[in-house]
């Protein structure tokens, strides 16, 4: 039998489905938080400045409060409430994923019988 594996993936979203993290604004988050910059994270990204600019307004708008700062002397960073979104996240991820790799290989690991199929 071939070798299986499992990826998964998590949003975290509002009571409205609207999306306020997920692996693409975590990777911009840590992209600002890396290079002081949108343009720099956009570039990094392939990204237009526009779309990551606007995935970033679209969570704070949902989240109602500030996720990034920009200055055009200091350039930019995450607020308090941004970094602590983006720790959280990725804590959740790595969390999921070993619960999700254990359920993984509690059931493809084991030998199929017909009461299992």
């Amino acid at each position: 039998m071939v070798e299986l594996k499992l990826k998964s993936s998590q949003w975290i979203v509002d009571e409205h489905d609207n999306i306020i993290i997920g692996k693409g604004r975590m990777e911009i988050l840590e992209n600002i938080e890396n290079t002081g910059s949108i343009n720099q994270a956009a570039k990094i990204m392939k990204m237009s400045y526009k779309a990551v600019w606007s995935k970033i307004k679209s969570t704070e708008k949902h989240l109602n409060t500030r996720i990034v700062y920009t200055d055009k002397k200091n350039g930019t960073c995450l607020s308090k409430e941004g970094k602590e979104l983006l720790e959280k996240y990725k804590l959740l991820k790595k969390k999921c994923m070993t619960a999700d790799d254990k359920i993984f290989r509690s059931i493809f690991n084991k030998k199929q019988t017909n009461r299992d199929l």
